[in-house]
């Protein structure tokens, strides 16, 4: 037995060693940055709006705003009233102290094909000084667009992620209380027309500005669907023929955004924050050979107050406080260094770390480096 088992083993090496060379044929054969379509372009037209609205949250417990600073909380109140047949004297308007009502702006984003009866989920944050808006309810808010028109009203009970607590002189507060949201409190009034429908041909927006990439969305689509269907028009957008009828266009659009491709290499970028001392890089960034030497020059002064007293048997003498100043300059040693050729992404990072800089440093150093041509990269600041 175990001499046939030999035998079969001998028999099959080759066999084995062919599908392993194919396995790895496939694998180096495999786009290793394949993407689709739909997730690095968008279809002009189809996109969300946003909608915002001013409306009055009720039944806080005692949290809401301080109507003597927030003259505006009760106008909006006795409007509301008065739409419901209830008008209050002009006397007793000034005087209501309305503690449980606070002013908030309600927002929420209008999809794109959302019909009337959809819901859509709303955020609310409080615009007066209300301590808390847990607990409350949203009475009907109309929600406008950027033209004015009322697409949706919202209305319902709101969701605040926190707490607080306070007695005195003493306040307890885990995270946000002016503001929640409102899952589904919102109902769509109004649809927004599209130009999908519009026109022989549809737009492909890229979310970024690329020519490679336009120019293999276009390619891509055109093995697909047939020779000239698609063009590209410049490193953002790409026109294409679609069929006139709805049904066959949807069914068209969903194809297309289903096809992968490989995606091109993106530009060398060093993205710094200055504020918080991030440094981001991609990996298209390479080092040129360079020196870098650098040191911490820090300044310390120190002030120590200096009692001057007269004598014990002096007459007119009188205590006097000064001080004494001292500053100190330190600067530190720093050597150079000399960074390699660096053409990979850990290889760059290698080398910077080698310097034995602080993310604050490194801001000066690679600025530094790039403008003496070391560095072949786009440095952003934001």
């Amino acid at each position: 037995m175990r001499s046939f088992l030999h035998l079969f083993a001998r028999a099959t090496r080759p066999v084995w060693r062919q599908l392993a060379l194919l396995a790895c044929t496939l694998l180096m054969a495999w786009p290793a940055q394949a993407v689709r379509i739909k997730e690095i372009a968008s279809v002009q037209g189809v996109r969300s709006n946003p909608l915002t609205g001013y409306g009055l949250i009720v039944g806080l417990d005692g949290t809401g705003d301080q109507t003597t600073q927030m003259p505006y909380t009760t106008q909006s109140l006795v409007s509301y009233l008065q739409q419901l047949g209830i008008s209050l004297p002009l006397a007793s308007a000034g005087q209501l102290q309305l503690r449980n009502v606070a002013a908030v702006i309600v927002t929420a984003q209008l999809p794109a094909f959302a019909q009337p009866g959809q819901t859509l989920d709303v955020t609310v944050a409080s615009v007066g000084n209300a301590k808390s808006l847990r607990g409350g309810s949203l009475i009907a808010t109309p929600l406008r667009g950027a033209d004015g028109e009322i697409y949706a009203l919202a209305q319902g009970n709101l969701i605040v992620g926190g707490a607080g607590a306070s007695q005195g002189a003493s306040k307890v507060q885990i995270n946000q209380l002016s503001a929640g949201r409102i899952p589904e409190g919102a109902q769509v009034e109004r649809s927004v027309p599209t130009s999908l429908q519009q026109g022989d041909s549809i737009q492909l927006d890229l979310n970024a500005a690329d020519f490679q990439t336009a120019r293999r969305v276009a390619q891509a689509v055109n093995e697909r669907m047939g020779a000239g269907v698609a063009r590209a028009v410049d490193g953002r957008v790409v026109r294409v023929t679609a069929p006139l009828d709805a049904n066959q266009r949807v069914n068209f659009l969903a194809e297309i955004e289903e096809l992968s491709f490989t995606l091109a290499a993106p530009a060398a970028k060093v993205v710094i924050n200055a504020r918080t001392g991030s440094i981001v890089m991609n990996q298209a960034i390479s080092l040129n050979p360079c020196a870098v030497a650098h040191g911490n020059l820090s300044v310390s002064i120190s002030s120590t107050p200096v009692i001057s007293q007269p004598n014990a048997l002096s007459s007119g003498g009188q205590t006097v406080v000064s001080e004494k100043t001292q500053i100190e300059i330190k600067q530190e040693l720093g050597s150079m260094i000399a960074l390699p050729q660096a053409t990979q992404l850990v290889d760059v990072v290698r080398a910077l770390n080698a310097l034995g800089a602080t993310p604050q440093d490194l801001l000066a150093i690679l600025q530094a480096i790039k403008a003496a041509g070391a560095l072949t990269a786009e440095i952003e600041v934001i």
